[in-house]
């Protein structure tokens, strides 16, 4: 009786080795990509027990498909944030350098110089080809502002005189 629960206490614990160093070989193929270190790794996971153990600590942290995906999804976003030339900040529509509009959206991306038709941006205050001052745009934001302000006062002022 003692004999066979030995015998397969025994057989158990080489089935079990000969799976991990089965799974270390495995393993290797999926993470190493020369062929001898495969071996090598398959040699160190034969020794019972500790190899698969000594394979742990020095296998490649990644699978080969990992680090193929990874290096695919670098070159994605490296790709992305390559400088393509200007864009429209509105749509991102690729733009010229002297367009004056977005073609697709039609967001004012310059203004022409009065003086010379230069190509200018939004925030200069002075055309940089022939030196003349560019006039100041109507600013629309705070001209409605004001008058909205002027209604809501007007409509208060009529609601008190007819209490």
């Amino acid at each position: 009786m003692i004999k066979t629960v030995i015998i397969a206490l025994a057989g158990l614990v080489i089935v079990f080795w000969i799976g991990l160093a089965y799974w270390v070989n495995k393993d290797a193929r999926r993470r190493i990509r020369r062929r001898f270190s495969v071996l090598l790794a398959t040699v160190v996971g034969l020794v019972p027990y500790v190899g698969p153990l000594v394979y742990l600590l020095f296998r490649p942290a990644e699978t080969r498909d990992e680090a193929r995906s990874r290096d695919a999804e670098l070159a994605a976003l490296e790709a992305q944030a390559a400088p393509r030339g200007p864009t429209c900040p509105e749509c991102n529509a690729a733009v010229g350098a002297d367009y004056l509009l977005c073609p697709v959206c039609t967001t004012r991306l310059r203004v022409p110089c009065a003086h010379c038709d230069a190509s200018l941006e939004p925030l200069w205050q002075m055309c940089p080809y022939c030196a003349t001052p560019v006039a100041a745009e109507l600013d629309l934001d705070g001209v409605l502002t004001r008058e909205a302000h002027a209604v809501t006062t007007l409509s208060l002022a009529t609601e008190t005189a007819d209490l």
